[in-house]
């Protein structure tokens, strides 16, 4: 008996590293991330392109002479100022556009950049966290093809947000804002948001953990704008050192320079093809830093809802600690010479007039230390979220199966993060009282700032509890979770210098905390403010005791 064996299949032949089957399916993957994220990215867009718009049309209305625009130039010429917007060559002549270019241009490619780096890490070790990012790799899907589909969704919100800003300050109708210095704005900003992308994507190969790698990216987009800043306030020559400084060189709206985009792209470039390079040098779901091994035993407090808590939420509380102090430092130091900034400014002296204060140092810090406890909402919102990235991962369902109820998993990560929130303020309270003693050579500010800075934690809370109210009844709409230190940014911080409605401010709750130490203590508030953030607590615990758990 003879027998003839089948012929065996041609296996096909491995994916060369550079070939076109490694990036095989990008176009669909794309399509799905914009899919998935089209009211994210949208949100993003829309917000900083309207914001920018809206502070354009006001510093026309706001500045309408010459005199009132080189007045606030003169206040705007020290070091510190120049610190917290950009290089001094924009002052030289302070049209509308060169006002609007000194001091949002940085401020944009910041947050364009925290877009991207957030998006990218999104869709590429969020997904290899979670275990879908396998399932996906199992079809017919290039290597690459996931971080390529991740920095085109990145690079599409950023092109975007460059558009609408081209397109949209030239409908404004403000003198000075040209078609051709509006593109080289919206440019620059898409740079930015470019270039941070690429950051992500080489910090997502170095870290196993979707949070590490986004604290990776948002590590050196801080490094960047500390070495901008410290550039700008000591002559300029260290500002070439950050990226954020070529892009504010290219002057918009004063010189119009084209060419400090050339290396920005080049750097953008170059970092993106070394994340794709070093992908391939890692295992899937794997990390280029292994990570260390924990301890055999854990504590007996480990093993409570509290103790866990606090044990996954301590690198947050620490980096936002370490964060909200050097923050607060850097206004605090400002205090010493806010006499001298504003003095002749008379729009910013009515603002801070406003807020009451002996002296004008007082009403400055009131101000500035409403942006710091915005800052810390942010934290809040971010530690609300955890039990969220928990659930999702399905690392909550385990906790749940043994004898801890819904109540105590959630209760415990909500007093985690009031607790980090009270420590944020402290750490931000301690810098700024420090600097500010160092500055003003009066060492009872101390106390006076630290005090300002904790009696905003009610507001936080607050935060807190309306974060975890939408967690708890609608998981599905948590982006609203932003609704409240966004509010509070626009109306404290912007209000009184765009002259909104002052009752709007009354809406937010940090505009409710008494205005230390330029008004009063008055504990009524914050003893109000206090129950609320109970009461939202209460109602947040008794939707997640209600809903399906993923």
């Amino acid at each position: 008996m003879t027998a003839t064996a089948a012929p065996t299949a041609r296996r096909a032949a491995p994916d060369r590293a550079d070939g076109p089957a490694v990036l095989a399916g990008t176009a669909t993957l794309l399509r799905f991330a914009l899919r998935r994220d089209r009211a994210r990215l949208a949100a993003w867009v829309l917000g900083l392109g309207l914001l920018t718009l809206a502070t354009a049309n006001s510093v026309h209305t706001i500045y309408p002479t010459a005199a009132d625009r080189a007045a606030i130039a003169r206040g705007s010429a020290g070091p510190a100022v120049l610190a917290m917007t950009g290089p001094a060559r924009y002052l030289a002549d302070y049209t509308w556009g060169a006002m609007l270019g000194h001091r949002l241009l940085g401020l944009l490619v910041v947050l364009a950049g925290l877009l991207s780096a957030l998006t990218v890490t999104r869709h590429t070790r969020a997904e290899e966290e979670s275990g879908r990012a396998e399932l996906v790799r199992s079809a017919a899907v290039g290597r690459h093809a996931q971080l390529a589909a991740a920095l085109a969704t990145a690079a599409v919100a950023d092109l975007a947000l460059g558009l609408l800003l081209a397109l949209g300050l030239p409908a404004l109708g403000v003198p000075g804002l040209g078609t051709g210095s509006a593109l080289l704005y919206g440019a620059a900003t898409a740079v930015g948001g470019l270039l941070f992308g690429a950051v992500a994507a080489v910090t997502v190969q170095v870290s196993a953990h979707t949070r590490t790698a986004s604290g990776l990216a948002l590590a050196v987009l801080g490094a960047a704008y500390a070495l901008r800043a410290a550039g700008d306030a000591g002559g300029g020559g260290l500002s070439w050192a950050s990226p954020i400084g070529w892009l504010q060189r290219c002057y918009p709206f004063v010189e119009d320079r084209w060419w400090p985009l050339l290396p920005a792209l080049a750097l953008a470039a170059g970092t993106a093809a070394a994340g794709f390079a070093l992908s391939t040098r890692r295992d899937f779901g794997a990390g280029l830093r292994a990570a260390r091994p924990g301890p055999a035993t854990g504590g007996p407090f480990l093993g409570t809802p509290l103790g866990l808590a606090l044990r996954l939420h301590r690198g947050l509380i620490g980096g936002f600690a370490a964060a909200m102090l050097l923050l607060g430092a850097m206004y605090g130091s400002l205090l010493g010479d806010a006499d001298s900034m504003l003095k002749d400014v008379d729009q910013i002296k009515e603002a801070l007039a406003r807020l009451g204060g002996h002296t004008l140092a007082d009403s400055f810090a009131a101000l500035t230390m409403l942006v710091v406890a915005v800052v810390g909402g942010v934290y809040a919102v971010l530690a609300t979220l955890r039990p969220y990235a928990e659930e999702s991962a399905g690392r909550a369902v385990p906790v749940l199966a043994t004898g801890v109820s819904r109540s105590r998993w959630l209760g415990g990560h909500l007093a985690a993060a009031l607790l980090g929130c009270t420590a944020v303020m402290l750490a931000a309270g301690t810098g700024f009282g420090l600097a500010g003693a160092l500055s003003t050579g009066d060492g009872g500010v101390f106390l006076r700032l630290v005090g300002a800075a904790l009696a905003f934690a009610p507001a936080l809370w607050v935060t807190v509890g309306f974060a975890a109210a939408v967690y708890g009844w609608l998981p599905r709409a948590l982006p609203l979770a932003w609704a409240v230190p966004a509010y509070a940014f626009v109306i404290g911080y912007l209000g009184p210098l765009l002259k909104l409605p002052a009752g709007l401010d009354g809406l937010s709750p940090f505009g409710r905390v008494p205005r230390l130490p330029a008004a009063g203590m008055d504990w009524t508030p914050l003893a109000v403010l206090t129950l609320v953030a109970a009461a939202l607590i209460a109602l947040a615990l008794a939707g997640f005791r209600r809903r399906d758990v993923d």
